[in-house]
Formats: C-alpha cells, structure tokens, sequence
C-alpha cells in the first residue's frame, strides 16, 4: 500500500542556505553565542526599521514576551496583597492565558466579535474590578483589534493594555505599524510563523523606561559583572535564533507574497461558501493564516476526517474556546468564543504549497459540504 505525502497545515520558510551558513562562520569565528551578541544587536535594528517600531526588545520565544511585557510593566508584581487579574480573550492561543496565571495573574474572560474573532470592547467594563491591572487583547489572524475603544477603557480606568500580536508581524493599520498600539505588543518568531527564528520572540514597548527595565529582566536582573539590579529570568534571544531571523527577513517580501497569492486563492474559492474573518478597516494584512467557520460542529468534523484521509492536515485552531480549559479554573460561559472556535478550521497556507493542492483541499471540502447539505 503507497503511502501518502500528508499536506501539513504550515511548514517552517527555510531561507537560503548558504547565506545562514557564512551567518554561523561569523559566530565560530567570534565565539559568541548569547548575551547580546551581534546578530541580536543587528536583527534587533532591522526589525525595527523593518516594522516600523520602537523599544523593540528580541527575547526566547513569544510567551516569554508575554511573562516580560506583564513584570515591565507592573502587572504580575503587584505588591498589594489581592491577587492582581487581566482581561483577556478565550479565542486564543493557550499561552496567552497561562503566561498570566503562570505570572500569578487571574485572567478574567470575556466575549468576542462574532464577525472579528477578536476581542469585543463592549465586554471590557463589565469586567472590571478593583484587582484589574491590565487588558491583554489578542489581534486574532493578525486581525486588529478595535484598538481606539480598548485604549480609551485603558485610560478611563487607569489599566495597562499588552497586545498579544504573535500572529501580527508586519501588519499596519491606519498606515502604521499594528505594534504601536498599548503599553506593549508581543510577538512569537515561532518557526510556524510568518517571520521565525526556530524558536523566538520580541516585545515592542510604548515607553524606553519599560524597555530598559525589560532588558535588565532578561538577563537574571544582572547589569554588571558584580550588580543584579532586578528579579529577573534567562529571556535571551541566543546568536543562532538571530542567524536564522536575518535571514528569513532577507527573504519576507518573497514568502508574503507567495502567501498573498494562495490567501486570495482560497478566498475567492471559498467566501460563498464558508464563514471568513472580517478584517478591519484600514487593515494591512500579512497572509499569515486562512480560518474558515463551518456551519455546524459535524460538518469541521467530517470535513477534518476527510481531508486527512486525503493526505491533508487541517487544524482546529483555535479550539478549544480557554474558558473551557481546567488548569485554567475559569469556569463562566462565552458564548460566541464557545460557538465559533467549535466551528472553525485553518487551512494549510505556507510558501510551497502548490496550485494543485490547494484545489485539492478546496475540492475536498466542496465535496463535504455538498454531502451534509
């Protein structure tokens, strides 16, 4: 029996070889590997440039972003004896939650867009209470978050706002940089993501106090050879994380719009016929993911069951809704968070993947809603 080549849902963009290759001569040939290395220094001033940005700041990886971007900013070391919370978003990526309660901060959930998938400020002040610090909203897809309203609860009521914006690389609203928003936005360099470094991530800070604070933070707390300033933890972003980020920048503009191209392929195959994210206005999107909504539970599973038996792995992402996860201990009900992350399906988008199968997935699926009809 022949075996099937299985589609994967995303692959890791490999750059070109030899160019990462001379990037790790420069390393053997220096001797340094971590600690604020050279690449780090560079891919920190290129990125920056890249994105539009200020107080960029790379460390290990994105949920270590998240834990830095809280104690920066006074979130998870809060001295009052009440335990501190944040509100958050239960359609999201699990580390979005657990980085707070691992940090010793309750997350307080409350309900999404039904059309955005994101965050709906209209539940925020209903939340709060005399323990909030912080919101921590999430740019589902790279999909804004209505980033004017969630501010101005912010400042009305005195909170901090960090931008969990992992899936946001690169993406502008209004003509500017979608990192610019809230005290802090993280981003995971994960090697499924868009931009990666194997395994990395970065903090963009509103305030250079908050960014400098940070640097001492990743580093144990340690600013001199004999001088720990800070509580701190190993954060660091290592000179191999940075080889591969330099690059994989050198090539983005390539794996973007390769992405584009099988993003709008997909749209225009599919939009009639599922449920698609309704961007924001003045959005400038990165292509990074292509989720889709079902009608019903049994149609994502059939059409999951389907796929794979055809050499096609989809993901149920996200799935399921945190309010429902136990270690959470969270346990009130949302709804729309609840319904669509039942319903929804990401579908394989990565740089290789051909016209050829993506016709196959969109045909399979076709198929599948045809039979449930």
């Amino acid at each position: 029996m022949s075996i099937i080549e299985m589609i994967p849902v995303t692959k890791p963009y490999l750059p070109n070889r030899d160019k990462f290759d001379k990037y790790i001569d420069g390393i053997y040939e220096r001797q340094w590997l971590t600690n604020n290395g050279q690449l780090v220094q560079l891919l920190t001033h290129r990125l920056a440039s890249y994105l539009g940005v200020e107080n960029l700041l790379l460390v290990a990886n994105g949920t270590l972003a998240l834990q830095i971007a809280y104690r920066a900013l006074g979130i998870s070391d809060d001295q009052s004896k009440v335990c501190p919370e944040a509100i958050t978003t239960p359609f999201t990526f699990i580390a979005t939650a657990s980085s707070l309660k691992w940090d010793g901060v309750e997350p307080v959930f409350v309900d999404i867009d039904p059309d955005t998938w994101c965050m709906n400020p209209e539940n925020i002040e209903a939340a709060i209470t005399p323990n909030t610090r912080a919101i921590v909203p999430v740019h589902v897809f790279g999909n804004a978050c209505d980033v004017e309203a969630i501010d101005n609860i912010a400042h009305k009521h005195n909170l901090k706002v960090v931008y969990d914006a992992s899936h946001a690389f690169g993406v502008k609203y209004k003509g500017e940089s979608l990192l610019n928003y809230g005290d802090a936005a993280t981003l995971s360099f994960h090697a499924t993501k868009l931009f990666h470094t194997g395994e990395g991530g970065a903090i963009v800070f509103k305030r250079k106090e908050d960014l400098e604070r940070a640097k001492k933070m990743i580093n144990f707390g340690i600013t001199g050879p004999e001088c720990i300033e800070e509580l701190g933890i190993n954060a660091k972003m290592s000179e191999l994380q940075a080889a591969m980020g330099l690059c994989v920048l050198d090539e983005i503009e390539e794996n973007l719009k390769a992405r584009s191209v099988i993003w709008r392929w997909y749209e225009e195959a599919l939009s009639n016929d599922l449920q698609l994210q309704a961007k924001h206005q003045f959005l400038d999107y990165n292509f990074a993911y292509f989720p889709v909504v079902f009608d019903s539970e049994e149609q994502v599973v059939r059409a999951v069951t389907a796929l794979k038996e055809n050499g096609v792995l989809a993901r149920r992402y996200f799935y399921p809704s945190l309010e429902s996860v136990t270690c959470l201990d969270v346990d009130v009900s949302q709804s729309v968070s609840s319904e669509i992350a039942s319903r929804i399906l990401c579908l394989p988008i990565f740089y290789q993947l051909s016209k050829a199968d993506q016709k196959k997935i969109t045909e399979l699926i076709k198929t599948e809603l045809s039979a449930c009809n």
